[in-house]
């Protein structure tokens, strides 16, 4: 997640982008690890430069269920038709998985939230043209009056 560095949208963030514009009408009942590309390239760097650095190194903020990720969007785009249903509501609700990022914090290096990562993902989609952007509500309002 992040600014798009590149001019087209990659399989990372496809299923966000699908999500605003409206081409999915549910959200499926899954789990997924979600990190900054910004932390991804730091972290390379940090571990580049860190002579005792050794072993695996998990690069992730977060693990969020999908209609989690759709709450945050909605919560800072409510302009666009982002689903509420999951598409497989008879079966349990996806559970996350644990995981531990500590090593990289131990080496001094700070995760941008997702939430700050998804918010930046979608003005980027804009920015790109990938995305429409959406008139608010508050706009609409001041338009109105």
């Amino acid at each position: 997640m992040g600014p798009l560095l590149q001019p087209t949208v990659n399989a990372s963030i496809i299923h966000i982008l699908k999500y605003l514009t409206g081409s999915v009408k549910t959200y499926a009942n899954s789990v997924q690890a979600y990190v900054d590309v910004r932390d991804v390239a730091l972290a390379h760097i940090l571990l580049f430069e860190t002579p005792s650095a050794s072993g695996r190194y998990l690069c992730t903020e977060s693990v969020l269920h999908r209609g989690e990720v759709v709450e945050i969007l909605a919560k800072f785009f409510p302009e666009y038709p982002i689903p509420t249903k999951c598409k497989d509501e008879t079966k349990p609700r996806a559970k996350p998985y644990i995981f531990s990022n500590q090593k990289l914090k131990d080496l001094g290096l700070e995760l941008k939230t997702v939430k700050q990562s998804l918010y930046e993902t979608v003005k980027s989609l804009q920015e790109k043209g990938h995305l429409p952007v959406q008139p608010t509500q508050t706009d609409d309002i001041r338009i109105r009056s």
